[in-house]
């Protein structure tokens, strides 16, 4: 019986060795050898495209690459090819004598848009506090030393900390807020500060423009993304070493998309290259929902009309839509006093009181839990990477002793703040110039009395929230209270309120 079971055992054991052995794994070929130190090899061919070459151009701009980057073309000598090289041939300091030479047009209108200058978003700070207009940001006084003045405070402040947003920089050091400059800025993919590809699109990605509309303004919204409070106990997920998943600067709550984003449209859908240009005037609500009885198609290169239908081209992705027609009475009844946001937004940026500190001491104890806030220098400062307060002029890129430290006194989206404009309209606002601003010097003494400095007025400016979503039932509790107070202001002064 024991010999059976070993002679078994044996018979079933040398399929496996057989398995064993026939599944050994190939031994891999011989690497091939280095080439020997002072082997000769095979030049690259003369030309651009000889060492570069993985470019890709898309077919309008398919040129040789010295049309726009100079250089040499015929050689493939490096230090000769770069002779007298511009690297970034659509930055702002170029794009005029390069893009400008096909794109004369395009160039003088960006120039002059408000999207361009940012002369809407700097005035309406510098009038808060009292100062004269300017043309465009670049006429931001830019002064040395610590500020001597409100005005020299209040310009410290807009081009270190406020207009970090504009094609003269290329955005902050965190993935998502990376971009070229100029042209660049809309028209150029890039991947954490590094060109993606030399094509140029004219319809830019979502993406593209949340490079610059990110962090609690007017365009992170549509994508639902509310940043979360600052304090270090207050933001998820709680992670302690790298990566930290901050592509914005600060994680962000994802809340309700505006219903555009969700049916699959983008920013360009509404905002033509025209109105970003200032060409155009900005599309209202109405003007597809609720066009005229002529007929006329809304100024949108990406909407016809159809039987009587408007119809919306997706720019990105191409599908069609049909844009649906107000129906609810409502509309007929209130439209010429309530804005369409007020009953339409299911969510508003509410940030109140945000105080604002010029600090040059070394002194970081106090604010470490605060050191996430959407700026890489003071994060890198407050976290001790950098030992010494500084931070950069965003127009000029010199970095400057002091550093804007920031703070909020509530950072909430429940409740929207409704009130009725100048205009008589109803409408949403936020808190947008609701500031206080402090300077201290290295001692943390407070500098030419700049202490809890606020401007005029409670700071709050209508504001139109891309949080589009339907009205639901109760939304005359937005806004009934407001009109009840318009008409009882128009009654004549002899009949009872």
């Amino acid at each position: 019986m024991k010999m059976k079971f070993m002679l078994l055992t044996a018979l079933l054991l040398l399929p496996l060795a057989a398995c064993r052995e026939d599944q050994k794994p190939a031994v891999p070929p011989p690497l091939p050898a280095e080439p020997q130190k002072g082997a000769a090899q095979t030049p690259p061919p003369p030309g651009c495209r000889g060492c570069h070459t993985d470019i890709q151009l898309d077919d309008q701009h398919d040129i040789a690459c010295t049309d726009c980057h100079v250089g040499n073309n015929e050689t493939n000598d490096k230090e000769l090819a770069h002779k007298g090289l511009t690297a970034k041939p659509a930055a702002i300091e170029n794009m005029t004598a390069v893009c400008g030479r096909c794109h004369a047009k395009q160039i003088e209108g960006c120039a002059q848009s408000t999207h361009f200058t940012l002369k809407n978003e700097v005035n309406q700070l510098r009038s808060h506090f009292g100062l004269k207009p300017v043309n465009t940001l670049t006429d931001i006084p830019e002064r040395s030393g610590p500020p001597q003045d409100k005005e020299q405070l209040v310009d410290d402040l807009l081009r270190r900390r406020c207009v970090r947003c504009h094609v003269q920089t290329s955005g902050d050091r965190y993935p998502l807020v990376q971009r070229g400059t100029g042209c660049a800025a809309c028209h150029l993919r890039t991947t954490e500060g590094k060109l993606k590809s030399h094509a140029f699109f004219s319809i830019p990605s979502e993406q593209q423009c949340l490079s610059c509309h990110y962090g609690n303004r007017v365009g992170s919204d549509f994508a639902g993304l509310y940043e979360h409070d600052y304090g270090s106990d207050f933001r998820s997920p709680q992670t302690t070493t790298p990566p930290y998943l901050r592509p914005y600067g600060v994680e962000t709550h994802d809340l309700a998309q505006d219903i555009h984003r969700q049916r699959g449209l983008s920013c360009l859908d509404c905002h033509s290259g025209a109105e970003l240009s200032g060409k155009q005037a900005a599309v209202h609500c109405a003007d597809c929902h609720a066009p005229p009885a002529s007929g006329k198609v809304p100024p949108l290169k990406n909407v016809r009309a159809e039987d009587g239908q408007l119809i919306l081209t997706a720019r990105t992705s191409g599908k069609e839509h049909r844009v649906p027609k107000l129906q609810h009475p409502a509309h007929a009844q209130y439209s010429s006093k309530v804005d369409c946001q007020v009953c339409h937004a299911q969510w508003s940026f509410n940030d109140q009181g945000t105080h604002l500190l010029l600090s040059y001491s070394n002194e970081t104890k106090p604010w470490r839990s605060l050191a996430v806030q959407g700026n890489a220098e003071v994060e890198a400062f407050l976290t001790e990477e950098e030992d010494e307060p500084a931070m950069s002029d965003t127009l000029t890129g010199e970095k400057k002793p002091g550093i804007w430290l920031q703070g909020y006194s509530l950072r909430r989206w429940e409740d929207m703040i409704i009130r009725q404009d100048k205009d008589g309209m109803i409408k949403v606002f936020r808190p947008l110039l609701d500031l206080r601003l402090s300077a201290a010097d290295a001692n943390e003494q407070v500098i030419a009395d700049f202490d809890n400095i606020a401007g005029n007025g409670d700071g709050l400016l209508p504001y139109t929230p891309h949080t589009t979503g339907p009205a639901g039932l109760f939304y005359e509790q937005r806004f009934l209270h407001l009109l009840e107070k318009q008409q009882a202001a128009s009654l004549p002064a002899s009949q009872p309120k």
